[in-house]
């Protein structure tokens, strides 16, 4: 790998002046700017990052701690952080939480000894010791997704209440009146408010949500496979279950099956947290989409204005509704085959 010495070498220039170059010093001439320039591209001489973030204290990069990273969701908004970030100039850096505290505090901790220059978390639980110490240390953070209450840290998310209304209001028009919900953790902001949401847009329409109808889930496929079980086995089971985000949904729909069901026939199946596989299952799933990509966007423009000196902002986009077939939901008509005219010849 070409060093300093030899970008000098070949520039036939000093270290010292290669090193102004570098840096962007406006002292140097545009002679001297264009030998250097031409030498890094001959040798592929790449600048050594944490040399560099000692001299401006800055790394130019961001640490993103997430909750699961095998959560479809998740995935798609690390990829949006990190075309945004880079697009900004920022690499990001990222840490899988895979929902236990003690795991989001190593990341942060080890994020934070690399010196990157803030952190975006979607926090696990109720957060956890060293991100809390981080956050009111005033290190640069943004949460996204999830937030905890009383922190003053910008938040990016999505508001869920409409979409589940809307929901709601479309289980009703079908004809069905005994909904379930397969909830997310009662520590985490999105857990609890899916649930009340869910519950009050049932009271909108005089419907109850029993207890016996609400099953404590972790976000994880294994927990609504066994909350579906359970929904199963009452006396009563739901004609509809929520699942309050997609593998959760995922483990529903494996336990419907495992008992020789099929959604909508027998129990129908909705979701929080559209995710592209929803489409390819038999039927396709309805769901209640984020628009995931903004809000991975959003909370990288909010923590680079954090950085560099200015006010992060807060960012809540809407979440919407996505009908497909797996309500009940009446099948499309198929589009007619559009047959090619014939031609006539003529004489």
């Amino acid at each position: 790998m070409a060093s300093i010495k030899d970008v000098a070498a070949e520039a036939g220039l000093s270290v010292a002046t290669v090193s102004r170059v570098l840096n962007q010093h406006p002292s140097v001439s545009e002679d001297a700017r264009r030998r250097v320039t031409a030498a890094v591209e001959a040798l592929g001489y790449r600048p050594n990052a944490v040399a560099r973030s000692l001299r401006t204290d800055q790394t130019r990069t961001l640490g993103l701690v997430i909750s699961d990273v095998m959560n479809p969701y998740f995935t798609e908004l690390a990829r949006s952080v990190e075309e945004e970030a880079r697009a900004l100039g920022y690499s990001v850096i990222i840490g899988n939480a895979d929902e236990r505290p003690d795991l989001q505090d190593h990341h942060v901790t080890t994020l934070l000894d690399r010196r990157i220059d803030g952190l975006l978390v979607s926090p696990t639980d109720g957060g956890s010791p060293r991100m809390l110490d981080a956050a009111r240390a005033g290190t640069p953070m943004v949460f996204v997704d999830r937030w905890i209450p009383g922190v003053d840290v910008p938040v990016v998310r999505s508001d869920g209440r409409d979409a589940v209304r809307d929901l709601v209001a479309h289980l009703y028009a079908l004809g069905h009146r005994r909904l379930a919900i397969i909830a997310g953790p009662a520590a985490t902001t999105t857990g609890r408010e899916r649930v009340d949401a869910f519950r009050e847009a049932l009271g909108a329409y005089g419907l109850a949500l029993p207890d016996a109808y609400i099953g404590q889930g972790d976000f994880q496929a294994d927990s609504g496979r066994r909350v579906t079980e359970g929904f199963l086995d009452l006396a009563e089971p739901p004609e509809v279950v929520f699942a309050a985000d997609n593998l959760m949904a995922l483990g529903a729909l494996d336990a419907v099956r495992a008992r020789g069901l099929r959604v909508p026939d027998d129990i129908a199946l909705a979701a929080f947290d559209d995710v592209r596989w929803f489409v390819h299952t038999d039927p396709p799933v309805t769901a209640i989409a984020q628009p995931t990509g903004a809000l991975g966007r959003a909370a990288v423009r909010a923590l680079v204005d954090r950085i560099e000196g200015r006010p992060g902002e807060s960012v809540t986009l809407p979440a919407r509704l996505v009908v497909r077939r797996s309500c009940g939901e009446p099948t499309p008509p198929q589009s007619p085959v559009q047959q090619s005219p014939v031609q006539r010849s003529t004489s």
